[in-house]
């Protein structure tokens, strides 16, 4: 435990600003997790649906200063490339069945 007045305060502080913090911080995890859930499980519909949410609670997190413009721009990144690897997957297989048919 501080001892020196000042260090008392700072650590009312840092307690204050967590518990603002947390639930923005554990909202953009949770939606950044089910993303990443749904273009494993290949859920193209849903991820489109989710997406323009996730981006904005990330946005609101970098907004706040819980995370930093480039880990916010990273995490945007990797869902729209999942996003992109699963669009080109699904109509790669479309066009397969479209040749077979043919």
């Amino acid at each position: 435990m501080p001892i020196i007045k000042s260090a008392k305060k700072r650590m009312r502080q840092n307690v204050k600003r967590r518990e603002k913090r947390f639930p923005i911080r554990n909202k953009m995890k949770t939606v950044f997790k089910k993303a990443l859930s749904l273009i494993k499980d290949g859920n193209t519909e849903e991820l489109v649906k989710l997406l323009p949410h996730a981006y904005s609670v990330i946005d609101m997190a970098c907004k706040k200063d819980i995370i930093h413009p480039n880990n916010a721009a990273r995490k945007k990144s990797r869902l729209a490339k999942g996003l992109n690897a699963l669009e080109a997957k699904t109509s790669a297989s479309s066009s397969k069945k479209e040749k077979v048919k043919a």
